[in-house]
């Protein structure tokens, strides 16, 4: 199992986060940490880069959904970047590509807000 590590930066107004590792129920937790912060110092607009992610469990996708409805309701949004294979399989089959915009690369990333 790989560690899990989140890094995050900022771009006109966009908080950039890079996930890497297992999503799941053991470090969901951190993830939700790192977004409700993210929230509290104002900024609702977030592009998460899972092309690191080697695993996402539906409590991982569940941090996803809930940020999303909390960053829409203070006009944000939030974007995913470059999921692997078996992240995007896992979207598909959670429905999660229909509600989510999912990009390749970064510059898309930023262009969607």
């Amino acid at each position: 199992m790989s560690e899990f590590k989140i890094s995050r930066e900022n771009a006109n107004g966009i908080a950039l986060l890079r996930v890497e590792g297992f999503l799941d129920a053991h470090t969901f937790e951190q993830l939700e940490e790192t977004i409700r912060g993210i929230f509290e110092s104002g900024c609702f607009k977030l592009v998460v880069d899972l092309g690191g992610v080697d695993y996402i469990s539906s409590a991982g996708a569940g941090v996803l959904i809930g940020a999303r409805s909390e960053s829409q309701e203070n006009g944000g949004d939030i974007v995913l970047l470059n999921p692997t294979e078996g992240v995007r399989e896992v979207f598909d089959l959670l429905g999660l590509t229909q509600i989510f915009k999912i990009v390749n690369d970064r510059s898309a990333a930023l262009a969607a807000f």
